[in-house]
């Protein structure tokens, strides 16, 4: 039931809802009135005697509402002028945020951007039955806090498969669970940052990584890549190194054996760190994976691993392999951080890898994977006779090498776009752009299976184009 008051005086209507009481209806309604402007700064209010008569309420009732109001701050007592409505600004709209890009844009063509697996492939029934294992079986004690390293049947279990897939050496007490392979390399700057250390990156790499550990406050050098990997010579007191040795990123050349040495023979003699970055360490097709360099030196090398590649990057799920001597540093950084990953998730997860699904899955992503880069490597030694496609041995990403140089780059992505294609420009991975070779780098494993010839198709006859105009 609802009433109306009114007073000609004011000439406002306050609906009271009786639903939940006279009291708090009238409260609600006063408030409403006050918020909206209906009655102003500074407008009097009729005695609580005469609003109880005209409401047919208890004049102690509304005595109650006029003073829990003032109490709040909307209304004010005058002395000798009764209650009326306590000074306000001017209500002054908040400004207009614009709603955030997403991390990675959404093309209307052709998306052959690297950094994602073929997300159709996504084990759906196989983590839905293992949901519903982990959820029957699980402890109540499982839905607590968690520990922040993880949970240690997921570290327990990864300490098995990493031992047995990629030859790294470790245990459940040297591995932390992360929120991702960025959060992974966070808190290991955080743990690293000694003053003014200075810490490596290969050159080319994803710029947001040497930017995120500049913000925390680390030095940053840039250490160029060529056809064995990462140019060790150039190295010299960095506090640590971050390399991804399978398949370098972008440019896809696995490190040489020779520079393999180089790279630990410097981390030894400077007390340095290396940090391995193994992305896509899972995905050879020609022949057997590579080891990871951590199983060679354990106690020099940092391993980080992620699901982002292998299964999907939705899970926010990577793990950090660290030496014994880092641990008490990561721990510490860990106190404050609360970028923990679903606990859940992580029991899932665990499950795949004890119950053989994580292995079964990636033997059908291997298939479905090499058949994307024989048909992209069919087209390109057909039809593009003046172009070089590299790091096809391994991954989720080829590298497209053109003639000519990076100041005709406009060109071709102008090419590209008209014909509903996204890349990455190879450039757009260096410290200085104008010094890359011309090329794009081709995430194969991007595009729905549906669409993947076509995209082929539309990126070859773009390029041909392009070669054409040249």
């Amino acid at each position: 039931m609802t009433d109306q008051w009114a007073r000609s005086a004011l000439d406002l209507h306050l609906n009271i809802d009786r639903a939940h009481g006279l009291r708090a209806g009238l409260e609600q309604a006063l408030r409403e009135a006050i918020r909206l402007g209906r009655l102003s700064s500074g407008s009097r209010l009729p005695s609580s005697r005469i609003l109880a008569q005209e409401l047919g309420m208890a004049r102690n009732t509304v005595s109650q509402v006029y003073e829990q109001l003032a109490a709040e701050g909307y209304l004010t007592a005058r002395p000798r002028s009764g209650m009326s409505v306590a000074p306000r600004p001017d209500p002054v709209p908040p400004p207009a945020i614009p709603l955030a890009s997403p991390f990675r844009e959404p093309v209307t063509g052709f998306d052959l951007r690297p950094g994602l697996p073929d997300l159709s492939l996504f084990p759906r029934q196989a983590w839905l039955a293992a949901t519903r294992q982990v959820l029957h079986a699980m402890p109540h004690t499982a839905l607590a806090y968690g520990n922040p390293h993880g949970h240690l049947e997921l570290r327990e279990a990864l300490a098995g498969y990493l031992g047995r897939a990629r030859g790294v050496i470790t245990t459940p007490g040297n591995i932390i669970i992360c929120a991702g392979y960025t959060h992974a390399l966070r808190i290991l700057c955080q743990a690293l940052n000694q003053g003014r250390s200075t810490i490596a990156f290969e050159d080319p790499t994803v710029l947001d990584y040497p930017a995120l550990a500049g913000k925390t406050g680390l030095r940053v050098s840039r250490i160029p890549v060529d056809g064995s990997g990462l140019v060790t010579h150039h190295l010299s007191d960095e506090v640590a190194a971050v390399v991804t040795p399978a398949h370098q990123f972008p440019i896809g050349v696995t490190l040489s054996p020779q520079r393999r040495r180089d790279l630990l023979g410097w981390a030894r003699r400077t007390g340095s760190l290396i940090v391995e970055d193994d992305y896509d360490g899972q995905f050879r097709y020609d022949r057997q994976p590579i080891g990871a360099l951590q199983g060679l030196d354990p106690e020099t090398v940092v391993y980080i691993g992620t699901v982002s590649k292998t299964i999907a990057p939705a899970l926010r799920i990577a793990w950090l392999a660290a030496p014994h001597s880092l641990i008490p540093a990561l721990r510490e950084v860990l106190r404050f951080d609360e970028t923990h990953v679903n606990g859940i998730d992580q029991l899932i997860l665990a499950h795949l890898i004890d119950s053989g699904e994580l292995d079964r899955h990636l033997r059908r992503c291997r298939a479905r994977y090499r058949q994307r880069r024989d048909l992209l490597g069919r087209a390109v030694a057909q039809q593009l006779p003046q172009a070089r496609l590299s790091g096809v041995a391994a991954g989720l990403h080829a590298v497209l090498h053109l003639p000519g140089t990076v100041a005709t780059e406009a060109g071709l992505v102008d090419l590209l776009t008209k014909h509903g294609v996204a890349v990455d420009q190879l450039s757009a991975f260096y410290s200085r752009r104008a010094a890359a070779p011309l090329g794009v780098a081709i995430g194969y494993t991007t595009p729905p299976q549906h669409a993947y010839e076509n995209a082929v198709s539309a990126l070859i006859t773009a390029i041909r184009e392009y070669l054409a105009a040249g």
